[in-house]
This record gives structure tokens, sequence and C-alpha cells, in this order.
């Protein structure tokens, strides 16, 4: 079962959003080795861990825990340094092959490649998003991040159906007081 309160925004932004707020405490989404493998896989990014000791999980995850905060520096601070850092550890590889262009990717460390996937999702993301529409939740107390895709371009929170919903409720609350 996957407890995240925000799915399916772009690798980059799903990363940075496996670390939130849960009844007053910060929970990490990749602390839980089972969580952990359930995100590699629905971003096929577990091929790593077929047949690899858990040793090799706890360094995906901390390659992953300092990709994350990477990502986040970057959002909130415009701190790209980090990030750098993380795209440093790997190269991309262009070729032609009898099926067309081909592109191998190579990493120093295997434990690094689910981390450097995300580092180079989130320069994707910056070529093909308008920097306006990656955005924080409108609600104060929330640490999730989403790419705008509406229409219209003004959404404002992670959810409607929780912060935004919260937020209309406190408002009506101190409108009728």
């Amino acid at each position: 079962m996957d407890i995240r309160p925000l799915t399916g925004e772009p690798l980059a932004l799903d990363l940075a959003n496996t670390h939130w707020p849960l009844h007053g405490a910060r929970h990490d989404h990749l602390d839980d080795p089972a969580l952990l493998r359930a995100w590699l896989a629905e971003h096929a990014l577990d091929e790593l861990l077929d047949t690899t000791p858990e040793t090799v999980l706890d360094a995906v995850r901390d390659a992953l825990v300092a990709t994350r905060e990477a990502i986040r520096a970057a959002l909130e601070e415009g701190a790209y340094q980090d990030l750098d850092a993380v795209l440093a550890r790997g190269t991309i590889r262009l070729g032609l092959g009898a099926q067309g262009p081909t592109e191998q990717v190579d990493v120093t460390d295997p434990a690094w490649r689910p981390a450097w996937e995300a580092a180079r999702a989130y320069l994707e993301l910056l070529r093909t998003t308008d920097p306006e529409r990656i955005r924080r939740c409108a609600n104060p107390e929330c640490t999730l991040w989403f790419a705008d895709v509406s229409k219209n371009g003004r959404r404002r929170w992670c959810s409607m159906a929780e912060c935004g919903n919260r937020a209309k409720t406190r408002a009506h609350y101190a409108r009728s007081r």
C-alpha cells in the first residue's frame, strides 16, 4: 500500500516528495526497505536490487537521500552544487546501432544509478517545463512539490482533497467568525 500523499509527479519531484510531515512528525518513505524497493520498481530503477545484498540497498538509499536533499536545495534555494556533484557520478555515451541512435549511461558506482537518474530527470524537467510551473504546495505546513500541468497554470495545492480543502475550510471559518 502506497502511503505517500502525492504520487504521479515526474521522477525528480517524486523523489523530493519522499519526505513529508505525517501526524506531527517527519516521515521518510525511503527508511522502510519494502517501500524503498516499491518506489524503485515504480520508476523502473530496481534492476540492481534483484541479486544484491541488503548492504547495496543501504547504499542506494543513502545515494537517493543525498540526491533528494540536492533536488530540494535546487528547488528551495536555487543551490545546484550538490546536484552537480550527483550528476558528476555518471556520463552518457551516445552512439549509433542497428536500430538507430543509442544512449548508454555509465555511472561510477552502480548504487548511485537510481540517484543519478533522478538528478538527470530534474534536468529534463527544467528543459521541458516552465520553471514557474514547478511549485511547492501553497499550504505552509506542506513540503510537497508538483509540476502544474493544469491548462490555466493556477494550481496551488499538492492535493485539493487534502491541502486545498484544509485551506478553504480555514478561510471559510475565518470569514464566518
